[in-house]
């Protein structure tokens, strides 16, 4: 069978208990009898969908993409539920037969690797943008996320986090498959593959890429007044996550080196 419940080592249990692998990735209990339904989710040209590997941006880049592709205001971004308006698609709510409903142009989020995406995404029917962060920065916060979650309850150490992040044993499977996945589609028409920290190294160029990747027509100023309605959110964002990386980081650092 395709699904099967992984096997849990000891500490925590109950945290390992809430996952389940499917073709030998772990995923989180909500995926549970919806993959196949959602690899044949209808997808429409229209659709822009935004996918990353959890805790790599994705608030940060909803809102930046929801601003350039909308021409919203910042101020009336931070008076909305942003995640109303661009669902998950793997998520409980507001679940898959609502979001088929969506009036388009469809936003759309998912964490799921490449290979379990609905089939149409890869043919190229709609637009779908990527954003890796640096497995360094990610690792903590994905730690103090799940310490933060009633539902995961994770009081392991930092060092066992990462051990469990280091062999594939966090929802979502392996980060560097994951992100392997779609550098390798990254020359694809309808594919944009970004990168976390080149928001804060020249967020003018991405946001100048994420306007012509999304057809949106805008003239110097228009470009200028844009930009700095994203830098407004990436500190606003930066700001409210202010996680305490410093030694974190610097532990996860002797795990692994990468060239980022």
């Amino acid at each position: 069978m395709a699904e099967s419940e992984a096997e849990t080592p000891s500490t925590p249990g109950e945290f390992e208990s809430k996952y389940f692998e499917f073709h030998g990735v772990r995923l989180p209990p909500f995926c549970r009898g919806k993959m196949e339904e959602i690899a044949n989710f209808p997808v429409r040209p229209s659709d822009v969908w935004i996918v990353t590997y959890p805790k790599s941006g994705t608030s940060l880049l909803q809102e930046v993409v929801y601003l350039v592709s909308q021409g919203a205001d910042p101020d009336e971004i931070g008076l909305m539920n942003i995640d109303e308006q661009l669902p998950v698609l793997e998520y409980p709510q507001p679940g898959l037969d609502i979001i088929k409903e969506l009036t388009s142009p469809r936003l759309i989020k998912s964490h799921l690797p490449y290979r379990f995406l609905p089939s149409d995404l890869h043919n190229g029917d709609s637009k779908v943008i990527y954003m890796a962060r640096n497995p360094k920065d990610l690792v903590v916060s994905y730690y103090q996320f799940h310490r933060s979650l009633r539902t995961m309850s994770y009081r392991g150490t930092f060092q066992e986090f990462c051990r469990r992040f280091m062999n594939d044993k966090l929802g979502y499977g392996s980060w560097f498959e994951h992100v392997q996945e779609f550098w390798e589609h990254r020359m694809d028409a309808n594919v944009l593959f970004l990168k976390y920290e080149d928001m804060h190294r020249d967020l003018v160029t991405m946001v100048e890429q994420l306007a012509r990747f999304l057809g949106v027509s805008c003239d110097k100023a228009q470009l200028e007044s844009l930009s700095e309605h994203c830098h407004q959110l990436v500190d606003q964002c930066c700001n409210a996550e202010a996680l305490p990386v410093g030694r974190a980081h610097c532990l996860f650092a002797q795990k692994i080196s990468l060239s980022w």
